[in-house]
């Protein structure tokens, strides 16, 4: 099992497929990208337990108003079997899955890099589905504590390694398209949530009864589907041999491009460059900038135009909560407005990242950045005139943004660094993405409420986020500007280099020839196996598409 499981056992002939690499990595990245959709399941925990007359029990922080007292609340909650589980309780999920994938993923990259992609992938395979598992016992047995260490933790550390599995791997296979390669994978996280969420709301539709509300064998049920997923995906990983190129495709000169390293940075190295701070602060602000609005999607739409939404554009959110029709035709809209934003992170992610492949990943981030902070001004202006469009519009390229931000990254640090670590290298970037989990929410959730408590008009509230969210960009701006080639002493050297190949079980294309097990060639083959690819791909486009037209079966109302 070891050596099937080795990184030489799936090191790739020279003339190798490369396009059955990116649906592997989508296979992996769809599954655990379910991670953003579990918000589905909120409303159905919350009212999990009924008294005899069939009416939910009281919360466990019930009458809860201040942090603290809702903090109490849940450490209640975490053993309680008497008490339902409020949103404040198991919002904290979300904290846990994207805390633990940077850490996951900086303290296991470099595992990563000489153990392989297949074998991280299997260990990503059962940490997530385990911890759904785990989970769905929790639910069973009504212990919060269990939920949070199944998927919260186990499952965070699943995320963290599925995550980064594939990008090194992608990297190598196209050096020619390094953008497009990361983006198409990264794609698939984006995209879980859009395949997952309508899932798991069938599946509880389903398997509920009068005495359950069907979460956990919703729980049981997907991770059986994302095992099978995962599994395909984690197997079908190869990485190709040292020395291997496409076809007819020469590495760019070093004087044709000077922000493309053409050497190698250590793991151990990467961390004392100013270039990967810079890239941190870069990725932090950009995620913080658009993860909490995002967050906060739907209420932000229902909040700033109100009766608007439905055609009664005089009536503000205060009147239109107080109508129980109202507020619930208010909240359809609003419901599509997640959806539309959510179609937007989900292909900006391959848009932007292959569109760097052109323009280059600074620049690309710069227009991330300058577009980003127009998108935010121009959004606090027109909410002031209520024009939909325009607002509905400035988020969408907010959102495509947000996404494209998380599919360039991989590739501005392989421009930087080299790829030899760029897998590992990204997973202790991705501690950006744990902090701004945490910052871009909070600086979005605390500047409402003081601004709610202290009695600003509802549709008047988000002015001021918004020109704060845009400052955030105007740092990563200034970042992304002072970003620079890496100096010459960071480098391996070609004796550090061929060091680490042989600690990585690197195999060259020679060494593959001489074993036999393929022509010592430097070509790639883009007709070989025609029906695995196509099966392949089909494995993955036919649940995206499903998660496409069930998203615009949501956003159509905003068009109604």
């Amino acid at each position: 099992m070891s050596g099937f499981l080795s990184k030489e056992h799936i090191t790739a002939n020279a003339d190798f497929n490369r396009w059955l690499v990116p649906p592997a990595a989508l296979a992996v990245h769809l599954s655990i990208g379910m991670a953003y959709g579990f918000s589905v399941f909120w409303k159905p925990l919350g009212s999990a337990l009924k008294d005899a007359s069939g009416e939910p029990l009281k919360a466990c922080a019930a009458g809860a108003t201040t942090f603290a007292e809702k903090l109490s609340g849940t450490a209640t909650a975490l053993f309680a079997t008497d008490c339902n589980w409020t949103q404040f309780d198991l919002g904290w999920m979300y904290t846990l899955f994207f805390v633990l994938l940077g850490c996951s993923a900086a303290v296991w990259g470099g595992w990563l890099e000489r153990a392989g992609p297949r074998k991280a992938g299997l260990v990503a395979t059962l940490c997530w589905c385990g911890g759904l598992l785990i989970s769905a016992y929790g639910v069973y047995s009504h212990q919060l504590w269990m939920m949070w260490l199944g998927s919260g933790v186990i499952g965070g550390i699943g995320l963290g390694l599925g995550y980064i599995s594939p990008v090194s791997t992608l990297i190598k296979w196209f050096p020619d398209r390094r953008g497009m390669a990361t983006g198409m994978a990264i794609m698939g996280f984006g995209g879980g949530a859009m395949i997952g969420s309508p899932l798991a709301t069938k599946l509880m539709t389903y398997f509920a009864t009068p005495d359950s509300v069907g979460v956990w064998q919703t729980f049981v049920a997907m991770a059986i589907v994302y095992a099978a997923f995962m599994l395909c995906g984690s197997l079908g990983y190869r990485v190709p041999p040292l020395g291997w190129k496409p076809a007819n495709w020469t590495p760019p000169a070093a004087k044709e491009n000077v922000m493309i390293a053409t050497r190698h940075v250590h793991l151990k190295n990467a961390h004392k460059t100013p270039q990967f701070w810079l890239l941190w602060i870069v990725l932090c602000m950009n995620v913080s900038a658009g993860i909490g609005i995002i967050g906060a999607a739907a209420p932000m739409l229902q909040e700033t135009f109100g009766g608007a939404l439905i055609g009664q554009p005089g009536v503000g959110f205060d009147v239109v909560k107080q109508d129980a029709a109202m507020a619930a035709a208010v909240a359809s809209v609003g419901a599509g407005f997640v959806g539309l934003i959510s179609i937007f992170n989900i292909f900006g992610r391959f848009a932007w990242a292959t569109s760097s492949d052109k323009l280059g990943r600074k620049r690309t981030y710069y227009i991330f950045f300058v577009l980003g902070a127009i998108m935010y001004c121009t959004a606090t202006y027109v909410a002031g005139f209520k024009s939909l469009a325009l607002f509905v519009a400035s988020f969408c390229v907010i959102a495509s943004m947000y996404g494209g931000g998380f599919a360039t990254i991989p590739a501005y640090l392989a421009d930087m660094f080299g790829t030899q670590f760029v897998g590992a290298i990204h997973g202790r970037l991705l501690t950006a993405w744990s902090t701004a989990g945490i910052l871009g929410p909070v600086v979005v959730n605390y500047m409402h409420d003081t601004s709610l408590e202290a009695g600003v008009p509802f549709d008047k509230i988000y002015g001021p986020i918004f020109l704060t969210l845009a400052g955030l960009l105007v740092v990563g701006f200034i970042a992304n500007m002072l970003v620079k080639p890496v100096a010459d002493k960071y480098y391996m050297t070609d004796a550090e280099l061929e060091a680490e190949h042989k600690l990585a079980h690197d195999k060259s294309i020679a060494a593959n020839a001489a074993n036999g097990s393929a022509k010592a060639s430097v070509a790639t083959k883009s007709n070989n196996h025609p029906v695995l690819t196509v099966m392949a791909w089909a494995l993955v486009l036919i649940p995206i598409s499903y998660g496409v037209w069930s998203t615009i079966q949501k956003t159509w109302v905003l068009f109604n």
